[in-house]
């Protein structure tokens, strides 16, 4: 489960500098718009969501202990 949850950390990145590149481009109202509406509620998602991976590897770690 971790590896997801890196993996999901490091594609994120690697999207957050392509869009870091494509502002020195694209410099108007809408892309802030895009910025503010997509991007950063994107990261904002990822961040929970490899909050909960993260949780769910430490509950089925315990699951596969218990179980031995």
């Amino acid at each position: 489960m971790n590896a997801h949850g890196s993996r999901l950390t490091g594609i994120t990145k690697d999207l957050w500098a392509h869009w870091q590149q494509t502002k020195d481009y694209w410099r108007d109202e809408r892309a802030v718009e895009f910025e503010r509406k997509y991007m950063d509620e994107l990261m904002i998602t990822v961040d929970r969501t490899v909050g909960i991976i993260e949780q769910l590897d430490k509950l089925l770690t315990k699951i596969r202990k218990d179980c031995e």
